[in-house]
C-alpha cells in the first residue's frame, strides 16, 4: 500500500505540478485513510478495498464529529487516488464510484468593515519591519492574494510604474493584478527605506523578508497579522484569508463585475467567487434592519 501512495504523491508533484501545501494536504488525507483501512479493517492491499469499506470510513469520520466540508474534501482525495490506481493498473475497479458527496454547510466568510480595514492598515511606520508590515497588509488588501502567494512574491514580480503585480497561483497559473495608489506607495517606501536594511548583503529574491533577511514564512505572516490587529484594537478573530475575503466583498459591494473579481482572486470556478455575493446580501440586510424605521 505504501508504494502506491508514494507513486501518487510523485504524480501530483511531477505531472500535476501541485504546490507543496496542496500535496501535504493530500498526504494527510490519504495517510489517514490508509491507516483506517489497515488498522480498523485489516486490509493489506488496495484491490481489497470495496465501496462498503469507504462508507465505513466516512461513517467513522461522521461519528468523530468531522464537518461535512471535511468529509467532502477527504472523499475528493480518495476519489482522485482510486482513479490514479486504475490508471496505473494497480487495481481494476474504483470503489469510490457512486458514493454521494455530503452537502457542504455554506459558511459565509468573515470580512472586515471598511472602518476596520482602515484601522488595520494604519500601521505606524517607524523602522524597516513596520515599513514591511504596512506594505504587506496594503498589498494583501489591494490584490486579494493568498498568503502563500504574498510571501512567494519576488521583487521582479512588481511593476510599480505600470501599477500591477504578477502572481503565480495554484497550479502555477499566472495572473496579473492591479495595484492601487496606496499599496504602490507603501511598497515603494518599503523598497527604498526598509528592505535593504533587512536584507543587508544577502542575495534574496523574495520581496518580503524576515528580520534575518530571509524569505518570510506563512507562519511568520500570521504572527505579524495578529500583532498588528491587536495593536489596532481589532477584537474580531482574523486569519490571513480575512483580508482576501474583505478585498472581494468590498469590490462587489462597490459594483465590481463578478468575473473580474474571479480573475483577480484566481478562482477556477465562478461558483467559488459567488459566495461573496451572499456576503454582500447579508450585509445589506443588516444595514436595512439597523436603519429602516419599520424593519
Amino acid at each position: 500500500m505504501d508504494y502506491a501512495l508514494e507513486d501518487f504523491f510523485h504524480y501530483l508533484t511531477v505531472e500535476r505540478g501541485l504546490s507543496s501545501n496542496t500535496i501535504q494536504s493530500y498526504k494527510r488525507d490519504l495517510m489517514q485513510y490508509q491507516q483506517f483501512l489497515q488498522q480498523e479493517l485489516n486490509l493489506s492491499d488496495w484491490d481489497q478495498v470495496t465501496r462498503s469499506h469507504i462508507m465505513r470510513y466516512l461513517h467513522d469520520l461522521n461519528d468523530k464529529g468531522r464537518s461535512s466540508a471535511t468529509v467532502a474534501r477527504l472523499l475528493s482525495s480518495i476519489r482522485l487516488y482510486h482513479q490514479f490506481l486504475i490508471r496505473e493498473k494497480v487495481t481494476n475497479e474504483d470503489p469510490s464510484l457512486h458514493i454521494e458527496t455530503p452537502k457542504k454547510e455554506r459558511k459565509l466568510p468573515k470580512v472586515l468593515s471598511s472602518e476596520e480595514v482602515d484601522k488595520l492598515l494604519n500601521v505606524e511606520t517607524k523602522d524597516p519591519l513596520s515599513l514591511r508590515n504596512k506594505a504587506m497588509l496594503e498589498m494583501l488588501y489591494a490584490t486579494g492574494l493568498r498568503v502563500t502567494e504574498l510571501v512567494s512574491l519576488k521583487v521582479s514580480d512588481l511593476h510599480l510604474t505600470m501599477g500591477f503585480v504578477r502572481c503565480l497561483g495554484k497550479g502555477s497559473k499566472e495572473r496579473i493584478i492591479p495595484l492601487g495608489d496606496l499599496a504602490k506607495e507603501a511598497v515603494q517606501t518599503y523598497l527604498e527605506q526598509g528592505r535593504g536594511a533587512l536584507v543587508k548583503n544577502k542575495k534574496t529574491e523574495e520581496l518580503f523578508v524576515n528580520h534575518h533577511g530571509n524569505k518570510l514564512s506563512r507562519q511568520g505572516f500570521w504572527k505579524i497579522l495578529k500583532a498588528v490587529a491587536r495593536d489596532a484594537g481589532i477584537l474580531k478573530e482574523l486569519t490571513p484569508h480575512t483580508l482576501r475575503h474583505s478585498f472581494a466583498t468590498h469590490l462587489l459591494e462597490n459594483g465590481a463585475d463578478l468575473r473580474a473579481v474571479q480573475e483577480m482572486l484566481g478562482h477556477a470556478d465562478i461558483s467559488t467567487t459567488q459566495v461573496y455575493t451572499h456576503v454582500t446580501k447579508t450585509r445589506l440586510k443588516d444595514v436595512y434592519r439597523s436603519y429602516h424605521p419599520r424593519a
